[in-house]
């Protein structure tokens, strides 16, 4: 077992204006989750996707599969 530590990180796009995830894609090769929590609550629970979940979730959000915010 892996005992590499989350490396969070908020994406660029983020204006801070408090309604960010982070993930801990470091994560993905050694243990094949990508971790993922809410910015605002960094002692807050942490939910693991898989990394083809992920995967799967980002491809979708290009597409635009998931409207427009």
């Amino acid at each position: 077992m892996s005992t590499e530590t989350p490396r969070w990180f908020k994406s660029s796009y983020s204006n801070n204006g408090g309604a960010c995830v982070e993930v801990a894609a470091n994560l993905a090769a050694t243990r094949g989750i990508v971790p993922v929590r809410d910015s605002k609550s960094v002692a807050g629970p942490v939910l693991d996707f898989t990394t083809g979940s992920f995967a799967s979730f980002v491809a979708g959000v290009k597409a635009g599969q998931f409207g427009s915010f």
